[in-house]
Order: C-alpha cells, then structure tokens, then sequence
C-alpha cells in the first residue's frame, strides 16, 4: 500500500505525488524553460552578436552551399563546412589586410612627416591658402604653429605621451575584442554549415509546438530577407565602392583604392555614400582640379540615385514583397538600435511583420 501523499508506479516503486495540477504543470515547464533561456542568453550577452552574424552569414550563403553539397554529399562532416566557412573568412580578411596595409603606410608617411616638422619646420602648403573661405585664416595658423621648428616642436609636445600610449592600447583592446569576437562567428558559422538542416529542423518543430502551423512560412519569409537585404545592401554597396573607385582614379583623387572601398562600405547604410565622394570632391578641390571635383560629386549622385531607387528595392523587397519604405525604415531603425547587425535585422523583422499584416487582412 502506497504511503499518504505518494504514487506507486509500475515495478513497485513510490514517487512524489505532483504539488502541482495536472492543468499548470505545461504552464510551469514553459516558465521555468523561459527563465533558463533568459539566464543561458544573459550569460553569452557578450557573444551575441557573433552569433548573430554567423546566423545571418549561414542565411545568405546557404543556397550556394547546398548546391555545392549536392555536388560533394561525402565532405557534408568536415570538407565543404571548413571550405565555406575558410571562404568567408577570406572574404572579410582580404579586404581588411589591404586597407590595414594602406594604412600603415600612411601611419609611416605621418610619422616621418611629424619627425620632419618636429626638427626643421614644415612649410604651408600651397593649397592651404587656396581652401575656400578659411585659405588665409588657416594658412596664418599653420605659419605661425608648425612652420618654424621651435613652433611645430611645440606643438607636437603638447600631445601628452601618456594619452598617446592610452589611445593606443583602447585601440588595440578594441581590436583585440574584435578579433575574439570574428574568431567566435566563423566557429559558430562551421557548425551551422555542418548541422544547420538538423538545427533548423529542430527550430522549425519547437516553433510548431509553441505557435501552431504555419510557422515555417514567416522563417522563410526571414530568410528571403536577409539573402535580399545581403544582395542589395552587400552587392550593391560594393558595386558603387566598385564603379566610384574607377571615377577616382580617373579624377586623380589620392588613395583611390581606399576611398573605393570607404565608399563600398559606406553604401551599404543609406545616405552615407556622399560622405566619402564628398571628400573625395573636396580633395580634388583643394588640388586646384574643380572640374574633376564637379564630375565626380556628380558621377557619385548617379550611382547613388540608381542604386537607391532601382537596384537595391528590387533585390530587397523583391524576394519579400516589402514596400521599400518598410525597407529603408528596418535598415536605419536597425542600424540605430543593433549597429551593423541591425542592416539584416532590420528588414527581416519588417518582412515578418508584413507578413503577419497581410495574413490578418487576408491578402
């Protein structure tokens, strides 16, 4: 006989009767799996948005790779998931060790010419006086602070070796948390390459359970997103970088491989493309070329209004039916709440919503 406030089970043995109704304990498990996920995401908060690129990255390129994987099926475990991820990492690095080599140069022509400055003086250039509306002002400034040696030896001690030294290890803390944080994405991208059908199937059954059918519908939607927000955002933002890097330098703009890629990167985010032609323009202002300046602001305009109003909400709203004002509003209220991450974020949030909307009105 079982003992008051036990159950006896099959194979004799006595259990614990359940404190709480049958009713509540659903309720009770998906609180306390609620809690733990709260408490497992508080506790990687730090590595999210590695995750998140990773996922987004898994997103874009996963068409390419499963055709590649129906072509190998054997390298599914290790081959084609280190090629792709190996590939994507290439595709980041490359870039980065150019400019951080176009970079470094620079750093070395201004240290030289901060050491010649220190000792003999450096003379006012030319086109200091012929900058519009500040020429004098600014030609009197740099006479009278860098172009006597005892005067630009001022000036230069006055940088404190201490802040010097505190800017460069910010820098170089910031780099290193950088660094740990893209070595954490292509670990993470590995595994989804390898096991995202298995993961996604899984996510895809838990999401019926909680939300009921017709889940798998807004995933897609989602993910249609972000390929469309990579290829018009991504593709699109290095075709201008692309186009705008050859108007450079044909103008005679100095470092037009950088101010290219400045510009590739500055399309992706709307509105921020002129910035970069704009100094681009103002250097070849400065230069005495006010023809070149003229031609390419007005090439950079071009390519912009094209891109922006053509190319890039057929690509992104194309895949998703997404009114480009949904478009643009989830790329810059993304931009502004999750940084760069929110440029896919963004719009695949938009998407879902319409989506959902359009479903409510029965459209």
């Amino acid at each position: 006989m079982a003992r008051p406030g036990r159950l006896r089970h099959r194979g004799g043995m006595d259990h614990p009767a359940p404190l709480l109704p049958g009713r509540v304990q659903p309720l009770a498990r998906l609180l306390v799996g609620l809690a733990l996920f709260l408490l497992g995401a508080w506790i990687i908060r730090g590595f999210l948005p590695a995750l998140g690129w990773a996922v987004i990255l898994a997103v874009a390129a996963w068409p390419l790779y499963r055709r590649a994987l129906a072509a190998r099926p054997g390298a599914a475990r290790l081959g084609l998931p280190l090629l792709a991820t190996a590939a994507m990492a290439l595709l980041f690095l490359l870039p980065l060790g150019a400019a951080a080599l176009e970079l470094g140069e620079e750093a070395r022509q201004a240290l030289h010419w901060a050491r010649e400055a220190q000792e003999h003086g450096a003379p006012v250039p030319g086109w200091v006086a012929g900058l519009p509306l500040v020429g004098p002002q600014a030609s009197s400034w740099w006479a009278q602070t860098l172009a006597a040696p005892q005067a630009g030896a001022s000036f230069l001690h006055r940088m404190s070796e201490g802040e010097l030294i505190g800017l460069g290890r910010s820098f170089g803390g910031a780099l290193a948390h950088r660094a740990v944080l893209f070595g954490f994405t292509l670990l993470t991208l590995f595994f989804l390459f390898r096991d995202g059908e298995a993961l996604a199937a899984q996510g895809l059954r838990v999401a019926e359970r909680l939300l009921g059918p017709g889940v798998e519908r807004v995933g897609r939607q989602a993910a249609a997103s972000v390929r469309g927000t990579v290829s018009g955002l991504v593709l699109v933002g290095l075709g201008e970088g692309v186009l705008l890097g050859i108007a450079y330098a044909v103008a005679g703009v100095p470092h037009p491989l950088m101010f290219g890629a400045l510009t590739a990167v500055a399309a992706m985010v709307p509105f921020a493309a002129p910035l970069v032609f704009g100094v681009a323009a103002l250097l070849l202002v400065v230069a005495g070329k006010t023809g070149a300046a003229i031609a390419v602001f007005a090439f950079g305009m071009v390519v912009l209004f094209v891109a922006d109003h053509a190319v890039r909400p057929a690509l992104i709203g194309g895949a998703t039916r997404l009114p480009f004002l949904w478009v643009l509003l989830g790329i810059l209220g993304g931009v502004e709440g999750f940084g760069l991450l929110g440029l896919f974020v963004g719009p695949a949030v938009m998407a879902v919503l319409v989506l959902l909307w359009r479903d409510a009105a029965g459209d």
